[in-house]
Formats: structure tokens, C-alpha cells, sequence
């Protein structure tokens, strides 16, 4: 059916529908996550995919939208749910969910603060705020970004301009060696890529082992630093890590940083997951060094419960950021500003969405001890589950527990690498069968390992609890057979 006329324009009733409507279903939903399932049970999955022209004519938008929330309401894969406890994606404050609607109806543009001051204002009060809680006194700026991995290759970056500010205009070419860089072998993959996308090349990121208790081998990093030095390479930075993706371990900040003043290279520090430990008083401990750090970066959109899209570079060098990415648009009348950056002075983006209005409403709204109090519940909460393995006879500790991220495995005797990962495998499929949570697999230290983590603020000891019951289940339908079958051999 063809409609009367083609605009974009829906009358004022049909806008004021089409809002009551979403704000009740979300509602509702947030409503239901302490308890939803995460997803459907297994034998109910499958693809909604099916190939289809594309729309010449519209449909009512009632029908649609009703359609669309129900289907990614009934057949979704909910993060937001207080059963999902495998990776480091959390629920999203209320407010920052109202901020995501304010921003994408207002739809300021970041690139200038011509056409954004209020909008510029608030990024930047956003990003004093973080500053602060990472114990700088001296001048910093920074940038909000896409994700952790950006806001990385925006480190990087800086290191290199800071190395030499003539690879911003004659690339790696004016350098007088291959630069290389240095990491954890647990840190994360966007190093690799972005030492790919810098012209580095992958191999230009070192690759430290860690020690047991997953932290960055402090004299094989000295070693190799002098290593490269002594061939003739150029060593530009190191890369610490406040909370690894797989086992939320944390470096040893301190001696780092320490290590890379002696070589005079750049600090940076991964705190896309872990740093978020700066809000708490009392773990914030678990970051010292961070504040030495000549670059920190980190992912509002983990443990600060803010929905996608939500990074931050943060770095005591802000001249750096203008050095490394400004660059002329006559179209674009320069900041008048002595305060206020053009954003796309400081940033590999141009146009840029208003990521920091969801970290502000809600640190206006619910202020710094409110993420204290989440994280010191949480700590409690993956410190109770930690020592429940430590004690239980099925399983074992991969890693020691450092952040609310606890890695084990199936405990079997007298079994390889290859068994003990097809039986992780197993129990991990079978209590996420159900569909009622969800945990995940990981390698730690080449080491197959189950990965559960408390993230959402509507996960309570009862949740905890019946995780507990579901690996237990699983573990003697699928473990304690076989080792009967052991025992009697």
C-alpha cells in the first residue's frame, strides 16, 4: 500500500506515540533484566536473516517499531541482563540511556567548537573529571573515542610524534631505525592492529611474557628494550595493562613507568576495562603508577556502565594531540576558545558524535561514590566466587583474581592441555544451553581457561549463586563420569 504523500516529517501525535511508546518498552525492559535470560535456549537459536528488496514504500511506524523491539526483545542476545557474566559489557545506567536519546536527537557535531560550545564544554568537564580521579596535577587534555582501541592507536600515536614530529609529514621514512614497542603477552589484540594501521607492522610490537600472576615480566622487558637498542632498532614506548581482557590483571605500573623513564620512552597505560578502579577509593590503589603514565586510556562503556559507543585518551602532553591531528578546514572558523579545543584538532575523527554526555548525566546524577559502591560490591562479589573454586574439588584457578574477572578450568587428573579444553568447552555449552545466562571460554597464558566476570550493577549473590549451581550441574553430568571411569582403570 502506497502512502498519501513521501516525508520524513511525522506530525506531532504520531512523534508523541512513537515516544511514549519506546520509553515504556524500555521500561519494561529494564524492568525485567534482573531476571531475563540472556538469550534464547539453545535449540530455539537461529538466524533471522532472510534476503528481501529493499522497501520502495514505507509502512506505518507503529507497526514497525513494535515489530523490531519485540523481535530483538524475544530473540536477542541480552548483555544488559544480570545473568551475563562472561564478558566486560555491563548494563547501561537509565541516564545514560536518556543521554544516548538526547544527544541522537539534538545531534550537536563535535568537530568545532563554533557548532558545538556547550557540547565541547561538557566533553571537556567530562574529561577533567577523569583526570583528576587519575591523579594529575599538571596540564592534561584528552579526547573521548570510539572505543579502547582508538583511543590506543591514538597513544601510539603520540609516542611516535613525541619519538620524532616529522612522521606526521614524512611518515616512518624520517625515522632513523625500526621503531618497536613493548607489551604483555596478555595485552590486548589492538595493539597489534594498531601497529598494523601506524605503518609499524605487527611485528613492531613486542610481545612480553607474563609472570604467575599474570603481570608483565619486568626484567624480560628491560632485557629486550636493551635487546633492540643493541641491533639497532628504536624503541618509542611501553605499554602497561590495568586489567587484561582475559584474567583483568593489572601490571606493575610503578616499575614501568620507571623503566620507561630510565630509556626515556613513552608511558602508556591500557586502562580501557581496569582503570575504572580510579572512581573507588578504596582500590584504587590497585592503578598506582597510573598517574605516571604519559597516556591512559579507557572504556566508559565497561566498568562505568555506559552503553556504546563510550573510549577515552587521556594524556599529560596535550600539545601532542594538536601536533599529531590538527590540520587546516577553511570551511571551519577556529576556536576562539582559550579553554576549548576544535575537536577535530585533537582527533583522528571529523565529524563526532557526543560520547561524553552519557558519563556526565550520570556522574551529575549519581556522582563518584555511587561507582564506588558498585565497585566495591563487585570486588566482594568475584573475591566470594574466586575462593568458592579455590575450595571446590571440580575446579581450579587459571589466574589469581585481581578485578571482579575470575578465569578457572575444569580440575581433571592426569589429563593434557587438549582434554582439559574439550572439557571447558563442554561444561561452558552446556550451562549456557539454557539460554538463562551466559559465561565465556578464553586462553590464558596458553592456558584454556572459562571466563566469568561481574559487570552489570543489577548482579546480586543470588545470581552468583545459581552460576555456582548451574557449573556444578554440569560438571557431574559431563566431568564426574569420566573420572570414575579413571579411577576404575
Amino acid at each position: 500500500m502506497q502512502p498519501t504523500e513521501t516525508t520524513f516529517d511525522l506530525d506531532y501525535s504520531m512523534r508523541r506515540r512513537l515516544g511514549y511508546m519506546l520509553v515504556d518498552k524500555i521500561n519494561e525492559y529494564y524492568g525485567s533484566l534482573s531476571h531475563r535470560a540472556v538469550q534464547l535456549p539453545r535449540r530455539q537459536r537461529r538466524s533471522m536473516y532472510s534476503p528481501e528488496p529493499i522497501p520502495e514504500w514505507g509502512e506505518d511506524p507503529e507497526i514497525t517499531f513494535e515489530r523490531v523491539f519485540d523481535d530483538l526483545l524475544e530473540k536477542g542476545f541480552h548483555i544488559a541482563s544480570a545473568n551475563y557474566l562472561g564478558l566486560m559489557n555491563p548494563t547501561p545506567t537509565f541516564i545514560s540511556v536518556l543521554a544516548e536519546t538526547l544527544v541522537a536527537a539534538l545531534n550537536p557535531q563535535l568537530a568545532s567548537v563554533e557548532r558545538s560550545a556547550a557540547a565541547s564544554s561538557i566533553e571537556r568537564q567530562t574529561v577533567d573529571w577523569v583526570g583528576q580521579r587519575i591523579g594529575w596535577k599538571q596540564r592534561f587534555g584528552g579526547t573521548f573515542t570510539t572505543g579502547g582501541s582508538e583511543a590506543n592507536l591514538t597513544a601510539l600515536q603520540l609516542a611516535l610524534v613525541k619519538l620524532n614530529p616529522a612522521v606526521i609529514d614524512c611518515g616512518l621514512r624520517s625515522l632513523k631505525a625500526p621503531a618497536v614497542f613493548y607489551a604483555s603477552s596478555e595485552s590486548h589484540h589492538s595493539l597489534d592492529k594498531a601497529a598494523g594501521m601506524l605503518g609499524l607492522g605487527r611485528h613492531a610490537l613486542r610481545r612480553i611474557e607474563v609472570t604467575d600472576q599474570m603481570q608483565i615480566d619486568l626484567d624480560r622487558l628491560e632485557r629486550a628494550i636493551r635487546s633492540d637498542l643493541e641491533r639497532g632498532y628504536l624503541p618509542f614506548c611501553v605499554v602497561g595493562t590495568a586489567g587484561t581482557t582475559n584474567a583483568g590483571a593489572i601490571d606493575n605500573l610503578m616499575w614501568m613507568a620507571e623503566i620507561s623513564k630510565q630509556y626515556g620512552l613513552w608511558f602508556h597505560v591500557d586502562g580501557a576495562y581496569g582503570a575504572a578502579v580510579i572512581f573507588s577509593d578504596r582500590y584504587r590503589s590497585l592503578a598506582q603508577g597510573i598517574e605516571l603514565a604519559d597516556s591512559v586510556s579507557l572504556d566508559p562503556h565497561k566498568w562505568l556502565a555506559m552503553p556504546f559507543s563510550a573510549g577515552m585518551l587521556l594524556t599529560t602532553h596535550p600539545e601532542l594531540l594538536r601536533q599529531a591531528y590538527g590540520t587546516k578546514a577553511p570551511y571551519l572558523q577556529a576556536s576562539q576558545s582559550p579553554e576549548l579545543e576544535d575537536n577535530f584538532q585533537i582527533s583522528s575523527q571529523w565529524s563526532r558524535r557526543m560520547n561524553s554526555l552519557k558519563l556526565w548525566m550520570t556522574l551529575r546524577v549519581h556522582g563518584r561514590v555511587s561507582y564506588e559502591a558498585l565497585i566495591d560490591k563487585q570486588m566482594k562479589l568475584a573475591a566470594g566466587f574466586a575462593q568458592w573454586v579455590n575450595e571446590s574439588k571440580r575446579f581450579e584457578l587459571v589466574a589469581p583474581q585481581v578485578l571482579p574477572a575470575i578465569v578457572f578450568r575444569v580440575n581433571l587428573q592426569n589429563a593434557g592441555e587438549a582434554e582439559i579444553a574439550a572439557a571447558n568447552r563442554a561444561l561452558v555449552e552446556e550451562v549456557n544451553r539454557s539460554g538463562q545466562r551466559w559465561i565465556s571460554l578464553t586462553t590464558v597464558a596458553e592456558r584454556s581457561a572459562i571466563r566469568t566476570m561481574v559487570i552489570s550493577y543489577l548482579t546480586t549473590e543470588t545470581h552468583v549463586l545459581e552460576l555456582k549451581n548451574a557449573l556444578l550441574a554440569a560438571a557431574e553430568r559431563l566431568i564426574a563420569p569420566r573420572q570414575i571411569f579413571e579411577r576404575s582403570k
